[in-house]
């Protein structure tokens, strides 16, 4: 068992939150209104969860996960997450976020501005190429044939490893797709981004991605 935090309870972290109760896991999850806002998904998710700051998310997550608008990144607490493995879901949609000069000149990635923000944490790049729906509905045992698999990047080889872990106990193959200076390749706009792929057909989509 694992005390997951989850920074951010948008589609995506509401999911991963179900999904962390699920396979028996505490969960401890914040937004950007307040934990009293929470009631309803906490009341959901059942004793294994509750709500609270994003400051005490940071704190007591064993592995945290940040699943905010890119233009939020800032608000996420660095010192205590020192240490542990982050997992960076965002994308960039200039759309909504405005327009990153080093994003749209491709300087760097979304999970790089979050290492960046966070020296001391060991952020890995995952669930951001997965609509929240398929993250209850496509998972499946491992073993399973035509299993849906998901990629994780990042520096650091064990968080990666831990990561991958929890993926796979999600219900998804995992695909390493290198450095967190990798993680372009599963953007916005990619052949990789949004399809039910396995884990050869991931790959396949990994090495097609051009910038």
């Amino acid at each position: 068992m694992t005390t997951i935090g989850i920074i951010g309870a948008g589609n995506i972290g509401s999911q991963l939150a179900r999904l962390a109760v699920q396979h028996g896991h505490q969960v401890v999850i914040a937004n950007s209104r307040g934990p009293e806002t929470l009631s309803d998904l906490v009341a959901e998710l059942g004793d294994q969860a509750r709500a609270a700051t994003r400051d005490e998310v940071a704190a007591a997550g064993e592995l945290v996960v940040v699943t905010v608008p890119l233009a939020a990144i800032e608000t996420i607490p660095a010192e205590p997450l020192v240490g542990k493995v982050v997992i960076d879901t965002n994308n960039y949609y200039w759309e909504r976020d405005g327009h990153i000069a080093a994003l749209d000149d491709q300087s760097t990635t979304t999970a790089e501005l979050l290492q960046d923000h966070l020296p001391g944490a060991r952020v890995v790049k995952a669930f951001n190429h997965i609509g929240a729906a398929d993250l209850t509905g496509h998972a499946t045992p491992a073993g399973t044939p035509d299993r849906r698999a998901l990629v994780v990047a990042g520096d650091d080889a064990e968080a990666k490893r831990v990561t991958a872990d929890l993926i796979d106990q999600f219900g998804f193959d995992v695909v390493d797709a290198g450095p967190l200076a990798e993680g372009w390749r599963i953007q916005r706009d990619t052949p990789g981004y949004g399809p039910r792929l396995t884990a050869d057909q991931l790959r396949e989509a990994l090495q097609a991605a051009t910038r």
